[in-house]
């Protein structure tokens, strides 16, 4: 529930915490129990991080439900990228899947 704050016309000024559907309603103040009107008393509380963080927040919203794929990525994959690039790749037949895993068994080559 939102906190919204009041102006009492004897006591001056309150905050209580009210169901949105109350948002416009008089509230009573806690002291001598006079209607009183809502107002704004105080600046909303505002959050400021920095770019980095708030690029980095953007970026995981993004990708949460519509991360890029190959076909989504502006045109392509970047520059320098290499995996679909045959300029980098040495001539001749291509590479055959790594069969042995050597000293690190979880690593698999693609």
């Amino acid at each position: 529930m939102p906190i919204y704050e009041f102006d009492c016309p004897d006591c001056g000024g309150f905050s209580a915490m009210r169901p949105m559907a109350e948002s416009q309603a008089p509230g009573d103040c806690p002291a001598c129990g006079a209607a009183s009107r809502r107002v704004i008393l105080s600046a909303p509380r505002l959050t400021r991080v920095s770019k980095a963080t708030r690029v980095a927040h953007e970026t995981n919203e993004r990708s949460a439900h519509s991360p890029h794929t190959s076909k989504t990525y502006g045109g392509g994959h970047p520059a320098g990228c290499g995996c679909c690039s045959t300029a980098s790749r040495p001539a001749g037949p291509k590479p055959a899947l790594q069969t042995k895993t050597g000293h690190r068994p979880w690593m698999i080559s693609h």
